[in-house]
């Protein structure tokens, strides 16, 4: 089991029964004092799992119960981290298994107070998926709330892409209804919150790249100290992608582009080694451009398929005619949260989405694993 596991230890359940005995005396938690040991073969999500399903067996009675602990256990100085996810949980899936609007709404403002404490953002999705349209309103008078992280609750709860939660098919279908939020805090005084607005509205140029491009040409329009830094961090993947209104709203220009085959130090690459490149872009054009390079590196995977990730290399200013020569390294040694395979991989580069043609290399197995 990994570091990001352990925040749901045996320990840590261990003290959330505690501190349930105490919200609940006289209360027997024979499920929860199984979980201490149950979790220990889970993954995070997994341990998550587990708790939730314990305290559902062991608490009695319907969404009433739930909301007359929780308030008690948040007085408690031992409710604290990584245990609060669960209970969020166990909130939301009384509060949907009850069917009341009352019981739906009393848990959406137990989620706000519970969010301070750790977040809120995974078990709200249930409640989204259920009553989108209700729950949104709901999230939407979270962004005036005076404390950053129920303002944060409202734009990252709602994202269409929101990593380890579960999807809301609603909002992938309907990738304007969170405009209200995203148009409410990209000026909030929170850098916290600025950033997920960013990386909310980054998420919708997966769906709708036109929607994306209009609402940072609004901000634009209307901006504050950080708004330039808002709208570069969510333009961020169109960049990549090359998309035109994305590049001239960050102010990226120059039609007359060529870039030049990326040239390799080395065409094979130990394993845990680094491929290191060179590659020359030129701007043909009349006027003077602004260019935006970044680099692709197709990573060959499992299946024997072959998957392109993009990273930035920086911006350029070019004269009519001049030529600049940009390099990198792309290290492969073996990381936590990346997986490498042996076999054919590629390079490629492009400014303002002009891309090169490739430049392959292989990666071999060898004695470092």
């Amino acid at each position: 089991m990994g570091a990001m596991d352990d925040l749901l230890s045996p320990d840590v359940v261990a003290r959330l029964t505690t501190a349930i005995s105490s919200a609940a005396p006289g209360l027997d938690l024979p499920s929860m004092t199984s979980a201490q040991s149950a979790v220990r073969d889970k993954r995070l999500r997994g341990r998550v799992d587990v708790v939730r399903d314990a305290l559902l067996s062991d608490l009695p009675g319907g969404f009433d119960t739930v909301e007359g602990i929780v308030p008690h256990l948040l007085r408690d100085p031992l409710f604290a981290g990584w245990m609060i996810w669960p209970v969020t949980e166990l909130v939301t899936h009384r509060a949907l298994r009850s069917g009341s609007t009352e019981h739906f709404d009393s848990a959406m403002e137990l989620l706000a107070r519970l969010t301070v404490e750790l977040t809120a953002e995974f078990a709200v999705r249930d409640l989204l998926n259920e009553r989108p349209e209700r729950a949104l309103s709901i999230m939407h008078s979270w962004t005036s709330h005076d404390n950053e992280h129920v303002r944060r609750l409202a734009t990252e709860g709602s994202r269409a892409y929101l990593p380890w939660a579960r999807r809301v098919p609603w909002l992938l279908e309907n990738p304007e209804s969170t405009m209200g939020i995203l148009h409410a805090t990209y000026r909030d005084s929170a850098e916290y919150v600025r950033r997920s607005t960013a990386n909310h509205l980054n998420d919708l140029s997966r769906i709708d790249p036109a929607i994306v491009t209009a609402t940072a040409a609004r901000w634009a329009e209307d901006p504050d100290g950080n708004t330039a830094w808002v709208i570069r961090h969510a333009l961020r993947n169109l960049v990549k992608r090359g998309d035109q209104r994305a590049l001239t709203l960050l102010g990226f220009s120059g039609d007359g582009l060529v870039v030049a085959q990326p040239q390799l130090a080395e065409n094979v690459i130990e394993w845990g080694g680094t491929v290191e490149f060179t590659a020359d872009v030129t701007n043909t054009g009349s006027t003077a451009a602004v260019v935006a390079v970044d680099y692709s590196v197709g990573f060959t995977r499992a299946n024997g398929s072959v998957s392109p990730k993009t990273f930035k290399l920086g911006s350029r200013s070019l004269a009519p005619g001049e030529t600049v020569t940009v390099s990198k390294s792309h290290s492969f040694r073996p990381i936590t949260t990346k997986v490498y395979y042996p076999g054919r991989h590629f390079i490629a580069v492009q400014a303002n989405g002009v891309l090169s043609p490739q430049a392959e290399f292989l990666v071999e197995r060898g004695a470092v694993d």
